[in-house]
């Protein structure tokens, strides 16, 4: 149950870069509907799912180096990519005048790939924490893809106002998962 409700925070964490994106392609490109609101979390999801994977992977390898301190790792990878959410939700960003189409698959790709990058890092850490990496993945992909569908509604209904504070949200949770792992390994 305590992994799954670390899991599940993790997920939140890392799906709030998605979810910021979703909230600003719902404000600005309102003529779109629901079919691309849906097609926009599914990449999101997968991709969120698919990064961890990797970084899991990665991690197993080097996981007889830094067993003795993995929640070392863990703390400062998690610290890195919370603390980096955090600073980017401080940038105010003004939307283009004219953004690219988030409808396209070229921009759904890019805009999946650059929204789960922290989920590389994350699935290093999560190769130190748990077993069961296809449920961890599983989980952090389905709550991508929900939150990215009500980002969106929100977006279409609340415009740019949230983008920057759910980001940083996201960044706090992550850090203060990092703080948690390392705390109860040293206590």
């Amino acid at each position: 149950m305590f992994e799954l409700l670390t899991i599940s925070g993790i997920g939140i964490g890392l799906a709030m870069d998605a979810f910021a994106v979703s909230i600003v392609c719902g404000a600005v490109f309102r003529r779109l509907g629901v079919l691309h609101a849906l097609r926009m979390a599914l990449f999101f999801g997968a991709f969120q799912s698919l990064m961890p994977l990797l970084g899991f992977f990665a991690g197993r390898g080097f996981e007889g180096v830094i067993g003795v301190y993995d929640h070392w790792v863990a703390f400062v990878l998690l610290a890195l990519v919370g603390g980096k959410m955090v600073y980017e939700g401080f940038k105010i960003e003004e939307v283009e005048k004219k953004p690219a189409d988030p409808s396209s698959l070229l921009a759904l790709l890019v805009l999946s790939i650059a929204t789960s990058i922290d989920a590389l890092a994350v699935g290093v850490t999560l190769s130190l924490l748990t077993h069961s990496i296809v449920l961890a993945a599983s989980l952090i992909g389905l709550i991508t893809f929900v939150l990215s569908y009500i980002g969106y509604v929100i977006g279409k209904r609340a415009g740019h106002f949230f983008e920057n504070k759910i980001e940083i949200i996201g960044g706090l949770i992550l850090i203060f998962i990092g703080c948690k792992i390392l705390l109860e390994h040293l206590f």
